[in-house]
C-alpha cells in the first residue's frame, strides 16, 4: 500500500488534516507547537484507492534542541519511506522562513510533493495562499482541515500520484516472508543465519523495494523472497528513541508479505511493542510464525520451553493459531526448521473446505452450542461458503447479522480449526443476511 507523509513546520494543522482524512481523532490536536512527536499512521480509502497516511511532528530544520532533533528524525524516516509527501503550510500566517527550510529539504528528496495551504476558510486569506508559489512546488491546493473545505480536491490530487500497483509480483508461486519485530531482537542475524544454510541457494537478483532488503532464495524446489526489516543502525540516543517505535519499514514489509516471522527476544519475553507489531500482521490477514530468538542465552530445565510457550500464549491470545519455534540465530539452533514451518503455514493459508463439509461442521457446532439469542430472537445460520484463501475467508448467511455475537464467531472459528487445522493463518468471517 502506498504511503503518504504529512509534514510541515509546527502548528500548521497537520494533525487536524490527518484526523479529518482518516475519520478518527487519532492525533492529538493542540495549538502548542510540538504536540505530535512521533509518527502516527492510518489507512485511508478514496474512490477505491487505498493508502497509508502518516502524521509527523512539526519540523524545525535548524534547531539544536534535542526534542526538535528527535521530531526531525521521525519526520525524515516518514519522508524517506513515503511515495508522496504533503507539505502543509498555514495560509493565514503566510509564507515563513521555516516553510522555506522544509520545502528546501523536500526538494532534495526527489519525492513528489503536494503543497497543502491550510486554514483557508475565508476569501480574505486567498491572497496569502498565492504567495506560497514562491516555494517553487508545482502542485498546490487550498483547504481548511478544520472545516473540511477543499478536502475532495486534495484527495483527488493525492490518488493521481499513487503508484498503480505497489510492489506487485508476477510469480504467485513465490512465498514472501518478512522478518519483523522490535529492534535488537536479532532480525539481521536470523536472516544471515538462514542465508548461511548449506541447502539455501541465494539469488544475485537485486532487491526490488526501497524500504527493506529483499533476497530471493531457493530451498529445494521452493522459492521465497526474504524481506529483512532490520531498520536503522544506532548512532545516538535520539535514534535509539526512534527505534523504540514500530516503524513504517516493518509495516510496509508486512503489507508486502505472505507470511511473517515475528521475532521475540527470549531474554525479554513478549513486550507491548511486540503485541502491536504482530497485531498489525494479524489484522492484515498474514500468516504468522512466532520465532523466539536468543534461546541460547536462557538457562533451561525440562519445563523451560513449555513455560515460555504458556507465557507467549497468554500474552498473545489473539494469535493462538501461530506456531512457536525457539531458535538461536547466533548458534544456528533450529534455524533450519523455520522454512519447514513457512511451507506448512503457506499450505494452511491456501486450504479450502468443501462446501458440504463446511456446512456440516457449522450445523454440528450449532447443535453442540446453540446460537445466541437477543430479546427472544435466535440467530439462525442458513448456509456457509468459503469465499477466498490467504487468509481463508468464510461467508455466513443468517437471518439477522446483528444477532451474531463476537464470542460465538470465535467458537465457530475454533470449530473449523479443530476440524481442519488452519495453523499459522488468521480466519476471516463475513456475516450476511440471507437475501444479500
Amino acid at each position: 500500500m502506498a504511503i503518504v507523509a504529512v509534514v510541515g513546520r509546527p502548528n500548521v494543522g497537520k494533525s487536524t488534516l490527518f484526523n479529518y482524512l482518516v475519520g478518527r481523532r487519532l492525533a492529538i490536536v493542540d495549538d502548542m507547537p510540538g504536540v505530535t512527536r512521533d509518527r502516527l499512521y492510518s489507512d485511508v480509502t478514496w474512490l477505491n484507492h487505498e493508502f497509508t497516511l502518516v502524521d509527523t511532528g512539526g519540523l524545525e530544520i535548524n534547531s539544536d534542541d534535542e526534542m526538535h532533533i528527535y521530531i526531525r528524525k521521525q519526520a525524515e524516516i516518514a519522508i524517506r519511506e513515503a511515495d508522496l509527501v504533503l507539505l502543509v503550510v498555514d495560509g493565514r500566517q503566510g509564507l515563513t522562513p521555516l516553510d522555506e527550510d522544509v520545502a528546501q529539504v523536500l526538494r532534495t528528496t526527489n519525492k513528489p510533493v503536494i503543497l497543502v495551504v491550510n486554514k483557508i476558510d475565508h476569501p480574505k486569506y486567498e491572497a496569502h495562499a498565492a504567495e506560497f508559489y514562491q516555494l517553487g512546488l508545482p502542485h498546490m491546493v487550498s483547504i481548511s482541515a478544520a472545516n473540511g473545505l477543499g478536502m475532495g480536491d486534495l484527495l483527488d490530487l493525492i490518488v493521481e500520484f499513487l503508484p498503480a500497483s505497489a510492489d506487485s509480483w508476477d510469480d504467485e508461486d513465490i512465498i514472501r516472508v518478512a522478518v519483523i519485530g522490535k529492534p535488537n531482537t536479532g532480525k539481521s542475524s536470523l536472516v544471515n543465519a538462514i542465508l548461511g544454510q548449506e541447502r539455501v541457494i541465494v539469488s544475485d537478483v537485486p532487491g526490488t523495494t526501497r524500504d527493506a532488503v529483499d533476497t530471493p532464495v531457493t530451498i529445494g524446489e521452493d522459492r521465497y523472497v526474504l524481506i529483512d526489516t532490520a531498520g536503522l543502525r544506532r548512532k545516538s540516543k535520539v535514534e535509539e528513541a526512534i527505534e523504540r517505535y514500530s516503524g513504517l519499514r516493518s509495516l510496509r514489509a508486512i503489507e508486502r508479505s505472505d507470511i511473517v516471522l515475528m521475532l521475540i527476544d527470549a531474554t525479554e519475553g513478549v513486550t507491548e511493542q511486540d503485541k502491536k507489531i504482530v497485531g498489525f500482521a494479524h489484522n492484515r490477514g498474514k500468516g504468522i510464525i512466532l520465532v523466539v530468538n536468543k534461546w541460547d542465552l536462557i538457562e533451561k530445565d525440562h519445563r523451560t520451553a513449555q513455560r515460555f510457550t504458556d507465557e507467549i500464549r497468554s500474552e498473545l491470545t489473539f494469535v493462538s493459531y501461530a506456531p512457536i519455534i525457539f531458535v538461536s540465530a547466533k548458534t544456528g539452533q533450529r534455524v533450519h526448521r523455520i522454512f519447514d514451518l513457512v511451507q506448512r503455514v503457506s499450505e494452511q493459508q491456501h486450504l479450502r473446505l468443501p462446501t458440504s463439509i463446511l456446512n456440516q461442521l457449522i450445523q454440528e457446532a450449532t447443535i453442540v452450542t446453540p446460537t445466541p439469542t437477543d430479546k427472544g430472537r435466535r440467530l439462525r445460520i442458513y448456509y456457509a461458503t468459503q469465499s477466498g484463501v490467504r487468509p481463508p475467508t468464510f461467508v455466513l448467511f443468517v437471518n439477522d447479522p446483528e444477532l451474531m455475537h463476537f464470542s460465538y464467531l470465535r467458537f465457530l472459528e475454533n470449530t473449523l480449526r479443530n476440524a481442519a487445522g488452519f495453523e499459522g493463518t488468521p480466519l476471516r468471517f463475513h456475516v450476511r443476511k440471507r437475501n444479500e
